[in-house]
Order: structure tokens, then C-alpha cells, then sequence
């Protein structure tokens, strides 16, 4: 049997959805390498890979709305990992939103669904968060 998640040279970033324990509500995707999956396992709090900033990134270590992981799952091929978190602080998303899948698309036409938490700008010194 391969490594799970099967973290290989093919596949070395895997996917990450971030999913709230109590309200199943999906609240991210991101992705995790070998080194992040590590640390989530040994801190109980999700650590992702930024792929725009190229390192480790530890969710909530700007804003303190942190992840703390209660399950996870590894889908059938063993390249996707389900994080089902208790989202510690007001969002997930780094915009001000509960979830960062806050705008839905119908008929063409993009709505934003989502209510705006906090500021981001208060929140965070750059918009790359």
C-alpha cells in the first residue's frame, strides 16, 4: 500500500479542504506538502503549503483564526486530504468571510452569499494572507 496521503515526486502539493466540524460548511481549499501535513499532525492546528509565497503557512498565524483539526480524511486515490476543523476566530477566509466560498454563481451572474466578518485590513499588514 502507498503512503497516505500519497505525498510523491508526481504529486508532491495535495489538495486541502477545510470543512467546519459542527456545521459541515466547506470553509477552504488549499494545498499541503509532506512538511505541512507534519506539522498539522504533531500541533493538531492546519499548516498548508503557499504555493504564491512558496512556504509554510500555518493558518491563522496573522490573523489568529486558526484551524484545529478534528478528523481527517484521505480520499480513495489518497491525493486529496479532507480537514474537518473547529475554525477558531471570526472567518477562514482572508477576504472577511466565514468561508472563502462566498460568492455563487447562477445563470452567469456572480451574488455574494456570504456576510463579511471583519475587516481585512485591520486584520492583516498585506493581502497576501
Amino acid at each position: 500500500m502507498s503512503q497516505i496521503p500519497d505525498f510523491s515526486e508526481k504529486t508532491p502539493l495535495l489538495p486541502a479542504i477545510a470543512q467546519d466540524f459542527a456545521s459541515g460548511q466547506v470553509l477552504m481549499l488549499a494545498y499541503m506538502n509532506r512538511e505541512s501535513w507534519e506539522q498539522t499532525l504533531a500541533t493538531g492546528e492546519a499548516t498548508y503549503f503557499s504555493r504564491s509565497r512558496g512556504k509554510l503557512w500555518k493558518k491563522g498565524e496573522q490573523s489568529g483564526h486558526v484551524q484545529r483539526v478534528r478528523e481527517i480524511y484521505v480520499d480513495c486515490d489518497a491525493d486529496t486530504i479532507l480537514l474537518r476543523v473547529e475554525q477558531v476566530g471570526a472567518a477562514a477566509c482572508h477576504q472577511g468571510y466565514e468561508s472563502c466560498f462566498f460568492r455563487k454563481l447562477d445563470q452567469g451572474a456572480v451574488t455574494i452569499v456570504g456576510k463579511r466578518v471583519f475587516d481585512p485590513d485591520q486584520v492583516y499588514d498585506d493581502k497576501d494572507s
